[in-house]
């Protein structure tokens, strides 16, 4: 009997699933063929799809609106984009479209801010969230947003010293201001509680020391952040009520406090089996804000969310070819692809984060467990299955079958951090380039329209960077590209 990879993923998973179907017995994403970007632009290549940063942001806000009408919550909801997930300027302009708020963590931001704005794609009235250590530098840049009409910045503190540094700079300007509460990490953080905000416990005496009574200083929202995001976990509910009954203790000495922004964002779907119920958990959110309030008699708050990796991450892939299978041993089979892993999905090798790994042929081949690696000649670029260190299964195939067509692998949802912390369009690890970027969308028929938004990286762009002098022979090699 023949046991197929189809028949694997099929009794093992839900499947065909959002996103993820077979076309001909090759895979789709999204509708869109993956073998014919393939003989299209070859590989390796990344690509990101831009309707699904549309369909992640009104998944959220829709769920947000249909939890305050079923609570009757008096606040709104506010939807923030975090820049630093990924800063390509089709990725901002696509979340712009949805009327997104927009989140900073460096004075860096703030030029991107001005750039959008100068392209009329924000206008003054937007809010902005400033996070992060804040510089001088960084401090400078966000008021100057406020001199150009810039209304809604909020800076949120995340130390005691910032406020005497904001208001030496600012002087009699009025500033909007937000305080983050540091929170205790997980059990297994090497660490118990965040280096990032203002203890807890410190906060309301810090506001009545130094904020209290300030016609200058505007207090309005407290932001509560879960680096490990938002979860069904006691853990996260137990940082939760500690963070809304520090917003009920604040609120009651300081009538401009509206906001209860929740800081870290939704998971995202990082292999089949993925179960996370984002409706229960949102209601959950808003109604336990509603009854923190109700008990006090307060005003409930404006909520905001600061979504990066789940607004941007599940529409990114990277596409590679497999070069070759080794057979080290008797147990361990190595398929060796054309990139290497390390520079293009970095978070894989430094904090062991997972991808959704498929073939996009041979799904009728039989299957066998493999590791995947990469063509450096470093140990660590390789990837593997589970927490659990072992093999992942993907098709077998043998030359000998007369297999002519090779065996392709797409790493989906790698549309978060990826870029950024590859250091892309930079030097990467045995000089090994940065793989063609391509852009899909849809034109307003729906039609697939798909672009290269640049080409491999050269040579001679690497080495430009290094210090190194182009020759004769180098030059005309890069014009005859």
């Amino acid at each position: 009997m023949k046991n197929s990879y189809f028949d694997l993923i099929e009794q093992t998973y839900y499947f065909p699933q959002e996103g993820f179907d077979l076309r001909n017995n090759n895979l789709t994403f999204h509708g869109i063929s993956i073998k014919h970007l393939i003989k299209k632009y070859g590989t390796p290549f990344r690509f990101i799809y831009l309707p699904k940063i549309g369909d992640q942001i009104k998944k959220a806000r829709n769920l947000f609106n249909k939890a305050i009408k079923k609570n009757n919550y008096k606040g709104r909801y506010f939807y923030c984009y975090c820049t630093k997930c990924n800063h390509f300027s089709h990725v901002i302009s696509e979340a712009l479209k949805h009327n997104v708020n927009l989140e900073t963590s460096s004075s860096y931001d703030i030029d991107l801010i001005l750039n959008v704005f100068h392209d009329k794609k924000i206008d003054v009235n937007r809010v902005i969230i400033h996070n992060g250590y804040k510089t001088d530098d960084y401090l400078k840049k966000i008021l100057s947003l406020q001199e150009i009409g810039f209304k809604n910045n909020i800076i949120v503190l995340d130390s005691i010293n910032e406020l005497k540094r904001i208001e030496k700079l600012a002087g009699d300007t009025k500033i909007k201001i937000g305080i983050r509460m540091a929170i205790n990490e997980e059990s297994q953080s090497s660490y118990y509680t965040s280096r990032l905000g203002i203890r807890h416990t410190n906060i309301l005496e810090f506001f009545t020391n130094n904020i209290k009574g300030k016609s200058n200083i505007e207090l309005k929202m407290l932001h509560f952040f879960v680096d490990s995001g938002i979860k069904d976990s006691l853990y996260y509910w137990g940082e939760f009520q500690k963070a809304t009954k520090l917003y009920v203790d604040l609120k009651k000495q300081c009538p401009t406090l509206n906001s209860f922004n929740l800081g870290g964002g939704f998971p995202i779907r990082n292999h089949l089996g993925f179960e996370y119920n984002y409706e229960y958990m949102i209601n959950e959110i808003v109604s336990n804000i509603k009854d923190a309030c109700a008990v006090e008699k307060i005003a409930e708050p404006d909520i905001y969310t600061e979504f990066g990796k789940y607004t941007v991450g599940e529409s990114g892939a990277i596409i590679f070819e497999v070069l070759e299978q080794k057979q080290q041993n008797d147990t361990e089979s190595w398929y060796i692809v054309n990139n290497s892993l390390m520079n293009t999905i970095p978070d894989a090798w430094s904090i062991f984060e997972k991808f959704i790994l498929l073939p996009i042929n041979k799904w009728n081949n039989e299957y066998k467990r493999v590791n995947i690696g990469g063509i450096s000649c470093d140990h660590s670029d390789y990837y593997n299955s589970e927490d659990f260190n072992q093999e992942v299964l993907l098709p077998s195939y043998t030359d000998e079958e007369g297999e002519k067509e090779p065996l392709y692998l797409g790493f989906f949802h790698t549309g978060a951090y990826q870029d950024a912390i590859s250091g892309y369009g930079g030097i990467k690890h045995c000089l090994i380039p940065s793989p063609k970027h391509v852009i899909i969308d849809r034109d307003e028929k729906g039609n697939i329209i798909d672009y290269v938004y640049r080409n491999e990286q050269s040579a001679e762009e690497m080495f430009k960077i290094l210090g190194y002098s182009q020759n004769e022979k180098s030059e005309e090699a890069a014009k005859s590209k």
